[in-house]
């Protein structure tokens, strides 16, 4: 997809954060935007400022969890804007718990993958039938991590790899129809967001952070250099997009590992070794 004047983009997760950078982004292009989110106050002013900077825009609250909000978000888009072209199925949340794998709850499996990867899921059957119907070149970003790109990452981590798998599959099997619609897999380090605040929109559960990440993401991407990575991305026909460098070393462990069928050893065990 090369050009994006006067078409259509819809991001989940656009009040805040990469979701939001990908809306401004995508609008400075020219591009007609629609943002979904579940946080209606941080939509509300997301759309708000992108109004006041003179950018056509359309706000919807919805839950990915949802088929029905996200088929709704699609329906609203066509209405307002006649199509889409890009869909960034943006949408996730971290976990908090401090325990071992096999210690974690059924609920928290349930909330982290409902979001993280059945959204993304979902997103994939409302919209992708009517963007490949559409006969236009179109794109599908799923926002990743890299931790679905190394070993390790908890729920969280096991959330993202299948979001990785599942944009794989996308890709092959838009390449298989011969669709005019590209995929791409976003897989961004540290960003500069609120997402070890994520449990401020899970019921009953508090948003602090037990293991006190925030000072992960301090020092991190700033969420309008993966928009800016994103778009060229796209221009590119890029199917992986890995912005950092910081994390090839681990990514092509994981991958000699897998090759050489040898175990993996987690870094922090083998650092306290050396």
């Amino acid at each position: 997809m090369q050009e994006f004047e006067g078409r259509v983009a819809v991001v989940t997760g656009g009040g805040s954060g990469i979701g939001l950078a990908l809306a401004r982004r995508f609008a400075e292009e020219g591009m007609k935007v629609v943002l979904g989110d579940f946080d209606g106050e941080a939509l509300e002013a997301a759309v708000a400022a992108l109004t006041q900077e003179e950018h056509e825009v359309l706000g919807v609250q919805m839950d990915v969890t949802r088929q029905e909000d996200v088929e709704r978000l699609r329906d609203e888009a066509i209405e307002r804007f006649g199509g889409v072209h890009v869909l960034c199925n943006n949408a996730g949340v971290i976990d908090s718990a401090a325990v071992p794998i096999w210690e974690s709850t059924e609920a928290d499996w349930d909330w982290v993958f409902g979001i993280n990867f059945d959204g993304v899921l979902r997103g994939l059957r409302a919209f992708v039938p009517t963007m490949i119907a559409q006969d236009e070149p179109g794109h599908v970003v799923n926002t990743a991590s890299v931790a679905g790109l190394i070993a390790g990452g908890g729920i969280y981590g096991v959330s993202k790899h299948s979001v990785v798998a599942l944009t794989e599959a996308l890709y092959q099997s838009l390449q298989i129809e011969g669709a005019k619609v590209g995929a791409s897999v976003l897989c961004p380090p540290f960003v500069q967001t609120q997402i070890f605040r994520s449990a401020r929109n899970r019921p009953g559960a508090s948003e602090v952070d037990p293991l006190n990440r925030h000072s992960l993401v301090e020092d991190g991407m700033l969420p309008e250099e993966i928009a800016d990575f994103v778009v060229e991305g796209i221009r590119e026909e890029r199917f992986y997009l890995a912005p950092f460098a910081s994390f090839d070393e681990a990514i092509e462990e994981r991958a000699a590992n897998v090759v050489a069928r040898r175990n993996w050893v987690p870094r922090a065990m083998r650092d306290a070794s050396e």
